[in-house]
């Protein structure tokens, strides 16, 4: 028993000392400013931090001050303001598609087609959501090709850099998910494709194809799901990180400098 007891705490204070320094790593420390803490005069604790974090959030919204090169149009291009633009047009032409649209298979594509002739403004606000999604999908990409030119992956921007991976992912399954609404020929079989593609993944490529499907061949329950995940799920998770990668943005220094 006391060989025992003594096994637990040496397991448990290796894992303390492992902590320990992960906290003390760069991976850590691109993530979190465990001294922005101490330099504000708070006590290091759970509650603080939110405290602190909230705060910095809101303040860092809008900097005090902006480095010069960061309002060059000939350096950003104005990528990254572009794609957030794009998103909001999207957010509102989409809002403003959803009084006019039944996620069914018996009404989806009657709902598109009427749309354009019988709603007012009808055809240009699909056609805006429509070629702002093909945009955003374009300027994320190139948002994302112009910060990794530049080096703005580097440390102490490395954990921003996945933020923004990760907001690409998300960008590219809005567009597709969104691709079935319409539910015509073309939209079916591009689905149709894609999952085939995803039921081979290994272990769970199955199981993956079957919950994008709801059931094993695409119906109204497909439709259902990915109308879901294209104006509910797939919008609140990219607003969170949208603000993450803006906070971190202004957290690190601002947009980086040219090398």
């Amino acid at each position: 028993m006391a060989s025992g007891n003594g096994n637990g705490h040496g397991l448990k204070g290796k894992m303390l000392e492992s902590a320990e320094k992960m906290k003390g790593s760069q991976a850590w420390g691109s993530i979190f400013r465990p001294g922005s803490f101490f330099r504000k005069g708070y006590t290091d604790s759970p509650r603080n931090r939110s405290y602190v974090i909230m705060n910095s959030v809101l303040y860092h919204l809008h900097p005090v001050k902006v480095k010069r090169h960061a309002v060059k149009v000939s350096y950003t291009l104005c990528l990254g303001g572009l794609s957030f633009f794009l998103f909001i047009i999207l957010t509102v032409t989409g809002i403003f598609l959803m009084f006019f649209y039944r996620p069914t298979s018996v009404n989806a594509w009657q709902d598109i087609k009427t749309l354009e002739p019988a709603v007012t403004f009808g055809s240009l606000v699909r056609n805006m959501h429509r070629w702002g999604a093909h945009l955003m999908v374009l300027s994320v990409f190139l948002h994302m090709s112009r910060v990794f030119y530049h080096g703005a992956y580097k440390p102490p921007r490395e954990f921003n850099w996945v933020v923004g991976v990760m907001l690409l992912q998300f960008t590219l399954l809005l567009s597709f998910t969104g691709y079935l609404l319409p539910w015509d020929q073309l939209a079916l079989w591009a689905v149709t494709v894609g999952t085939n593609m995803m039921g081979y993944t290994p272990v769970f490529g199955n199981q993956v194809r079957f919950v994008l499907l709801g059931t094993k061949e695409i119906g109204t329950e497909t439709l259902l799901r990915w109308y879901t995940l294209h104006v509910l799920m797939l919008p609140f998770v990219v607003v969170i990180f949208m603000a993450i990668h803006f906070w971190r943005v202004r957290k690190d220094g601002g947009i980086s400098g040219p090398l």
